[in-house]
């Protein structure tokens, strides 16, 4: 397996960043998204795609990161995105939380609302995160012109699944499937060919004694070929055809 992709990770939050893009490459990882939630990760997540060759670089504004900036903050990190649009291939992470802050859903769906148009204007894919916002996510996505849309370890009930999936977004499938049911079934509704790898890493291990990382992507392929009943093999070619269509 020599096409395996990793289109949601923090490379930057990783022990011995070396070490994790070799084993990587030894598992047959061949493209690595590093995705960046504030002014400093983005900064070292243009840096580590230009380190590595299979790692890439989404910029973005993590939600909650977001509501600790204030308006001139905020617009000042869009423009940094505009100003090295040729050096990345998606804006990531970027989305609603409703998780962890409750009152301030307005500004979160003010702030997304900024980065959709930006993703409009440069036509470049979103890696969305929305935790417990799945259905506000969703309805401002549909109402803008965002053409690439990945929902990012989508939580969402199976209706808004469907909703998503109606929409032609994908779903980018993290290595926790091996043991939750929730992305399992998640993989057993919606067409391989809306479906993509990633990790999340340095979180949702599959591994309950060790900190995820790219490699393990290996083991989402597993379980996605088991659910589909296809040979890995043809797991992987689909989703790296999947990833060229949505990042290429």
């Amino acid at each position: 397996m020599k096409l395996v992709v990793d289109v949601h990770c923090h490379l930057d939050l990783c022990e011995d960043i070396p070490a994790v893009v070799k084993r990587a490459q030894d598992a047959g990882i061949s493209t690595i998204i590093t995705n960046g939630t504030n002014a400093e990760s983005n900064k070292k997540s243009l840096e580590l795609a230009k380190t590595y060759d299979i790692v890439n670089a989404a910029l973005g504004i993590y939600p909650l990161e977001g509501l600790q900036l204030t308006e001139h903050q905020f617009d000042d990190i869009l423009k940094e995105i505009e100003k090295h649009r040729n050096s990345i291939v998606a804006i990531g992470e970027v989305g609603i939380d409703y998780h962890m802050i409750k009152d301030k859903n307005d500004q979160q769906k003010k702030n997304f609302e900024k980065i959709i148009h930006l993703a409009e204007k440069l036509k470049k894919p979103m890696l969305v995160h929305s935790r417990k916002a799945e259905s506000d996510t969703i309805d401002l996505l549909e109402s803008s012109n965002a053409k690439k849309v990945v929902m990012h370890c989508f939580g969402g009930n199976m209706k808004l699944v469907k909703r998503a999936d109606d929409l032609s977004f994908f779903f980018s499938i993290p290595t926790n499937i091996v043991s939750l049911l929730h992305f399992q079934e998640i993989v057993q509704r919606v067409e391989l060919g809306k479906l993509l790898t990633e990790t999340d890493a340095p979180w949702l291990s599959p591994f309950k004694d060790r900190k995820n990382e790219s490699a393990f992507v290996v083991e989402s392929i597993k379980k996605i070929a088991d659910l589909k009943k296809m040979t890995p093999e043809e797991v992987v070619n689909a989703i790296y055809m999947n990833y060229q269509r949505m990042f290429c």
